[in-house]
């Protein structure tokens, strides 16, 4: 049956938004067009070019972020292990499994900081890819000393 002469616009198709406010753009192809993108939530919609740039530095901080809690983990690893030696032996497997609980959690919440930086770079947005990556390449700068430069993550 053809639908062709219904008028869909009245029928909901408006992405769960007001009738009349400005949809959030969603692409599914590469482009550079910033017309109403939404970055993750609906409400981080950006409809100007100060909201442009205010977004895309908020993406460089996020993804630099996302570093520093790689980096913060590591030396938590770090002094768990040196602590391990100096507690005394009845101690450690408190210390150890108390230890691997919050590693789990570090873990976890490293996932989730990755998985919400790929949906950002998933808006298939050229200007936010870049954000990531230049943000990538400060995290890296400032927290990835003593770091292999070889990505062992899933995402991001």
């Amino acid at each position: 049956m053809d639908h062709s002469h219904h008028d869909h616009a009245m029928m909901g198709h408006t992405a769960g938004m007001d009738m009349g406010a400005a949809r959030c753009n969603m692409n599914m192809l590469f482009t550079w067009d910033t017309t109403n993108l939404c970055l993750v939530f609906r409400w981080w919609h950006i409809r100007s070019n100060t909201g442009l740039v205010l977004s895309l530095l908020a993406v460089v901080a996020l993804t630099a972020g996302y570093e520093a809690v790689r980096s913060a983990s590591r030396k938590y690893e770090t002094w768990v292990a040196k602590r391990q030696d100096s507690v005394p032996r009845r101690n450690q497997v408190e210390v150890t499994k108390r230890a691997h609980i919050i590693k789990a959690l570090l873990y976890a919440f490293q996932n989730f900081y990755a998985f919400m930086l790929m949906l950002l770079f998933m808006t298939y947005n050229g200007w936010v890819m870049i954000a990531v990556a230049v943000g990538a390449f400060l995290g890296f700068v400032v927290f990835g000393n003593n770091t292999s430069s070889t990505k062992d993550g899933a995402c991001h």
